[in-house]
């Protein structure tokens, strides 16, 4: 007899575990919210699907804020998300930084051969199917046909974290599985802007991009770039130390992160004096937009530059909002987790993705990870269920 499967979302993470269970021979049907699957995805590969980072594997895990994941990206890394794109027909490239996107940028071509893929192999994808919560030992559904309720022999939660929630990821999961006994952390925003009451002075500057600084968070340097916007500071630069600035690190940017204060010292010496400060930041090398940020930052400006452009505290607001974010933090611990990514308390429930509580920086990690959970909770989830 065919054992039937259920996944309620799909993302990478549900798509990826449908696809494991539907090779394993299980009769397999995707439950998804929206009426298109893989909204978030798509909007990620608006300005280029980055699908993972071109890393050894030691130096990959070391990006997460946890090394329980370790054996789970051994199993599908970065050389596996290339050989899985190009199992698509899509080709892969190395760009800056070892970021690795498809060659057709966008990630609508890579979806559409894997649902023609998925459906090839008899997964049924249900659109507009909202889960609601339990109804006993069932999963119920609200759908275009009505109410509905499914008691699969196995299924996979994957819907996402709590962030972007007009794309799916709205964490409504959240008080049935505690509801069931699943241990969960609160979710927090990830990979997200940070809030500057700015004068109106800065106006002129928003959406101007700050190059070539080193991003100071406690201990941790970065250098990266990151743009000046009405709402704050945003970009990568900024997301790739989102999590220190969120646990309560100060920020603070050396704009010369190439020089020592004694070069830098050096370089000043050599200008006319007498000169506007504007024209004296200018000249050492700083573009309209960092200037205005020293000037905004530390008016007025002291006579000696150099501890404050090696070393210029910015005094955020704290985070953008949770439904801003990139990505979120928390979600189900590991406690409540077998290493198969069970749920202890509801035994045949599996969950992966970003509902699970680990974080990450931009740069293909995120989507990695949930590709590689999604497999990990599907190939589970067929083994018990051919077990049965």
């Amino acid at each position: 007899m065919t054992r039937a499967a259920l996944v309620i979302g799909a993302g990478p993470a549900g798509l990826m575990a449908a696809e494991a269970m539907a090779d394993a021979g299980l009769a397999v049907t995707v439950a998804e919210a929206k009426p298109s699957p893989a909204r978030k995805l798509l909007m990620a590969g608006k300005s280029g699907l980055n699908v993972t980072k071109a890393e050894a594997p030691a130096d990959f895990i070391r990006h997460f804020d946890t090394d329980w994941l370790e054996p789970i990206l051994a199993g599908f890394g970065p050389a596996e998300v290339q050989a899985f794109c190009e199992s698509l027909g899509q080709p892969v490239f190395t760009g800056s930084s070892n970021r690795v996107f498809p060659v057709a940028m966008k990630g609508s071509p890579l979806l559409r051969a894997w649902l023609a893929r998925l459906a090839g192999k008899g997964v049924a994808l249900n659109l507009r199917w909202r889960w609601t919560g339990f109804d006993g030992a069932a999963l119920r559904f609200d759908t275009p046909e009505g109410l509905q309720a499914l008691q699969p022999d196995v299924t996979v939660l994957a819907l996402g974290g709590a962030s972007w929630s007009r794309l799916g990821s709205d964490a409504a999961w959240l008080p049935w599985l505690r509801e069931k006994g699943v241990e969960t952390t609160d979710f927090a925003p990830a990979n997200m802007g940070f809030c500057m009451n700015w004068s109106p002075h800065m106006q002129r500057q928003f959406g101007q991009p700050v190059k070539g600084a080193c991003l100071i968070a406690g201990t941790r340097r970065v250098r990266g770039e990151f743009v000046i916007s009405e709402r704050g500071l945003e970009g990568g630069g900024i997301y790739t130390i989102s999590r220190d600035l969120r646990l309560g690190s100060a920020l603070a940017l050396d704009l010369f992160p190439d020089l020592s204060e004694g070069a830098l010292r050096d370089r000043i010496a050599k200008l006319k004096p007498g000169e506007s400060a504007t024209n004296r930041l200018r000249k050492l090398g700083l573009d309209p937009a960092a200037v205005a940020l020293v000037q905004e930052l530390a008016r007025p400006l002291p006579g000696d530059l150099v501890p404050l452009l090696k070393h210029l505290p910015v005094p955020h607001q704290g985070p953008r909002p949770l439904d801003e974010a990139i990505s979120s933090a928390g979600g189900i611990a590991r406690d409540s987790l077998t290493d198969d990514l069970e749920l202890r308390a509801l035994p045949g429930i599996f969950a992966a993705g970003e509902m699970l509580d680990w974080e990450a920086p931009t740069g293909g990690y995120l989507l990695t990870a949930s590709w590689a959970t999604g497999l990990h909770a599907g190939r589970a989830a067929a083994r018990r269920a051919l077990r049965q």
